[in-house]
């Protein structure tokens, strides 16, 4: 039987791979989007759901899916103000593994970030790590957190910090080995061939997925 996806964030980096994948993928017959802007020039297997993600239980009739993929995430450069950013990191998050649960979808995978940890005095990282215990919380059954590294590809935003970020990061990847090599760049193409495996394989034990073990499970065909 074909499937039913979930995208949140399929404008960002993450997200729109997916979506470009799960449109040639024949596993998948219909690609919900829940977002803010129309994407242009989509096929009819994509349906799209404009409106405030901030309120996304406003959409729980039409949050159904055997699977929901966020890749929803913002900067402190973007959004300064640690309200909003806690709303968009931490908010939607966890009201799209809410809803998950509520219309009983059993597979809910979501972007996390390397360093989340909930009692961290580091904001970013204390964030993500609350968002991280809430979504367990929702106990879903295929719940899989992803923590990658610093990611590498084409935006078309343009981040300047981040760039001069990569290219540092690229002359001593050399020197990541070991219990380093999870701080290697990982491109957001590994991730999102990862997550889609993982929605298709539910054997996989792991519920938090490290950088470099999301680059292993990326080379699983």
């Amino acid at each position: 039987m074909k499937k039913t996806a979930i995208i949140i964030g399929a404008t960002g980096l993450t997200g729109n791979s997916i979506l470009q994948k799960l449109i040639k993928d024949e596993r998948y017959e219909s690609i919900k989007l829940f977002s803010r802007s129309k994407i242009e020039g989509l096929p009819k297997k994509v349906h799209q759901f404009i409106g405030d993600v901030l309120k996304l239980e406003e959409f729980k009739d039409d949050f159904t899916a055997d699977e929901v993929y966020c890749c929803i995430g913002t900067t402190a450069k973007k959004t300064p103000d640690k309200t909003l950013y806690k709303k968009i990191d931490y908010g939607i998050p966890v009201a799209a593994a809410k809803l998950a649960k509520e219309n009983n979808i059993s597979t809910f995978l979501v972007i996390s970030a390397m360093g989340a940890d909930k009692n961290s005095s580091v904001f970013y990282n204390k964030t993500k790590g609350e968002m991280e215990q809430s979504v367990l919380q929702q106990d879903i059954k295929n719940t899989f957190i992803l923590r990658p590294s610093l990611i590498d590809g084409e935006r078309k935003e343009q981040r300047f910090l981040e760039k001069i970020g990569l290219v540092v990061f690229k002359i001593i990847q050399p020197l990541f080995i070991g219990k380093l090599k999870k701080y290697k760049i990982i491109n957001a193409e590994s991730i999102a061939k990862a997550m889609i495996i993982l929605a298709n394989n539910k054997s996989n034990t792991e519920v938090i997925i490290t950088s470099n073990d999301i680059k292993q499970i990326s080379k699983n065909n």
